[in-house]
């Protein structure tokens, strides 16, 4: 099939126009894709971002949670007088007012000279902990009343018992006299009070 001069010069506009066109749509699919790939990426990149967020977010809430239940914790010890110098005349205090309230028979304490524990590094310093030795000697008519005796004396606060161990020994068959008479056990007893010293803290 061939076509005139005349004929071609007609269809020349349209096919120039048809050129065109498919050019301008392969342009506008070409600009089509390269928007939608563009707009995947930046929602890709926006989801990434919203994820490290809300890990963000989830770390900050845990680190809260943990520092609110140190604060606790500390507000805790603070308030049983665990945190500070350790405080003899009240461990005395604690002995004897137990000693009383239980109707203990006999009881003999010794405490020896405090020593450092641990110390562990911290800021704005470190947290020093300290214990002081005690040996209790009990005379018991049970041995209830060594665990009464060791609930109270955790119970009164003023350092934190630490017991070590504790020996219960029946006693000898022989006659006795005084307040010990009816004792019908002996507990001897190494506690460790513990105190706290921080050394960021005001005094």
């Amino acid at each position: 099939m061939s076509f005139t001069p005349e004929e071609l010069k007609k269809l020349a506009l349209p096919i120039l126009a048809a050129v065109l066109l498919l050019g301008t749509g392969g342009a506008l699919i070409w600009g089509a894709d390269q928007a939608l790939k563009s707009a995947q990426r930046d929602a890709a990149a926006a989801q990434i971002e919203r994820q490290q967020s809300g890990e963000r977010l989830a770390r900050i809430a845990e680190e809260e949670r943990e520092v609110k239940e140190k604060i606790d914790v500390y507000n805790r010890l603070k308030a049983l007088n665990i945190i500070g110098e350790e405080r003899r005349l009240e461990w005395a205090d604690a002995v004897n007012r137990i000693r009383s309230q239980r109707e203990l028979l006999d009881v003999r304490y010794r405490v020896e000279r405090q020593r450092l524990l641990l110390s562990v590094p911290g800021k704005p310093a470190n947290v020093d902990f300290y214990a002081s030795a005690m040996r209790v000697e009990l005379a018991l008519l049970h041995e209830e009343d060594l665990l009464r005796f060791l609930g109270d004396l955790r119970e009164s606060g003023n350092a934190f018992y630490a017991v070590r161990g504790c020996t219960l020994t029946r006693t000898g068959a022989g006659p006795a006299t005084g307040a010990a008479a009816a004792a019908r056990l002996r507990a001897e007893c190494n506690i460790d009070l513990i105190t706290i010293r921080d050394r960021a803290a005001k005094s």
